[in-house]
């Protein structure tokens, strides 16, 4: 197929908890500069590991990821981890994207620079790597000089596989607003408005409702 008319889509992996404007202008500046057709959202499922303690749901993080892209049509957000059973690994969720759009899309896996560096140590990562490309989006001033020594000795099967992308530098970590919450903070301007009304109609985030 020719390579203009394939899709390309965009993947954003994470917990979102809550998700904030830093995930969304990193998406909006991977599809500008990629040349992405849109962006797939995908929160992570409940972790086994935390089944018996208070946290935030996965059906409510994927419920505050569709209030925060609801203005913007090229983000979608999926539910194909919440409502997988066990944990998730990304060359799972990779393998059933491919199997959805088949050959018709080209997929691109967006994730930190920091992260990027690890990925020698992911499940099946040279699996991962004929199914997609990787985007690291590089903050200014955060570790170039450890991404560019990591680039420099790629195994043969990541070579052209990892695009780095610059994106601007906001210091916003859902960590930090969950703790405002906790103590009563403002978080007003660290996300959309509507996921900062859900976050106080749920009850999300304050003192005795969410362990870390």
């Amino acid at each position: 197929m020719d390579n203009e008319k394939l899709q390309r889509i965009g993947i954003m992996g994470g917990t979102f908890d809550p998700i904030h404007f830093g995930h969304l202008v990193l998406a909006e500046t991977v599809r500008e500069t990629m040349k992405l057709d849109k962006i797939l959202f995908i929160p992570t499922g409940d972790p086994p590991h935390k089944k018996d303690q208070n946290v935030t749901s996965a059906k409510q993080r994927l419920e505050m990821v569709e209030l925060a892209i609801s203005d913007n049509p090229d983000f979608y957000c999926s539910n194909m981890e919440v409502d997988r059973e066990g944990f998730s690994y990304t060359v799972d969720t990779l393998e059933r994207l491919r199997e959805t759009c088949g050959e018709n899309c080209k997929l691109f896996f967006i994730t930190g620079a920091d992260a990027i560096i690890e990925i020698l140590s992911w499940k099946n990562v040279e699996r991962i790597s004929n199914l997609c490309t990787f985007v690291a989006a590089a903050r200014p001033g955060t570790g170039r000089k450890k991404l560019s020594d990591f680039l420099e000795d790629l195994p043969g099967y990541l070579q052209n596989k990892i695009h780095v992308t610059q994106v601007p530098a906001l210091q916003i970590s859902s960590t930090d607003i969950r703790k405002k919450v906790a103590s009563g903070l403002t978080i007003r301007y660290l996300l959309p408005a509507a996921v900062e009304q859900y976050i106080k109609d749920n009850r999300l985030y304050i003192q005795g409702n969410h362990h870390e």
